[in-house]
């Protein structure tokens, strides 16, 4: 568990037990109690006795951790839609994996995932690391289609000789192929054109040796 950094807000407060000091508190703070931090400092007793005994606490309001980048940018997205969506956020290997889950979800999957690839290719313009969208197994069932498709157009390659474009892609598409087709003995790749949605050609090396 990561340390709590102190307010410079911090103060002392004294009482007769520990609930009159954490109210004491919550009254000079004007913050109720689940949102400053205290520590007992010591318990003070006059002598000869524990008559009169005294708690002395430290408290200082929590400071609350900045919102993260990408889930304060999807909820600002989400606020303008009307879809009834929640998300779960996950971190592994530097990456960001948004999954989506709610009644609309199947909104974000039509038209081949195109408000999905969407929402990702926003997210990954305001946040330092990459981000992947998924909702019911997406970009799992997608990426094996791509990977058949691929196969597929390779070996018409391989077959005839002949060049093949493939249909427009974005970068995530476009490297499942790359990498599908380049291990296929004798056929090569090349992206085609600018911007975002490019094509690919799925050659034979043979082709290009003559």
């Amino acid at each position: 568990m990561e340390k709590e950094e102190k307010s410079n807000q911090e103060q002392e407060f004294k009482g007769k037990n520990l609930e009159d000091v954490i109210s004491q508190a919550e009254h000079v703070l004007k913050l109720p109690r689940n949102k400053f931090t205290y520590e007992v400092v010591t318990e003070k007793t006059k002598l000869f006795g524990m008559r009169g005994k005294k708690i002395v606490i430290r408290a200082w309001p929590k400071i609350e951790p900045k919102e993260d980048p990408v889930a304060q940018s999807l909820n600002k997205i989400l606020s303008f839609l009307p879809l009834d969506i929640d998300y779960k956020i996950k971190r592994k290997n530097d990456v960001i994996h948004i999954i989506f889950e709610g009644p609309d979800k199947n909104l974000l999957l039509r038209k081949d995932g195109a408000l999905l690839m969407a929402f990702q290719h926003i997210l990954n313009k305001v946040s330092p690391q990459k981000v992947q969208a998924d909702c019911d197994f997406y970009r799992e069932r997608k990426e094996r289609r791509i990977k058949e498709y691929a196969q597929h157009m390779a070996n018409q390659v391989h077959e005839t000789g002949k060049d093949e474009i493939l249909d427009m892609m974005n970068p995530y598409e476009r490297r499942i192929v790359h990498i599908t087709v380049n291990q296929i003995p004798g056929i090569t790749t090349e992206s085609i054109g600018d911007g975002f949605l490019k094509r690919i050609k799925i050659s034979s090396l043979k082709n290009e040796a003559a």
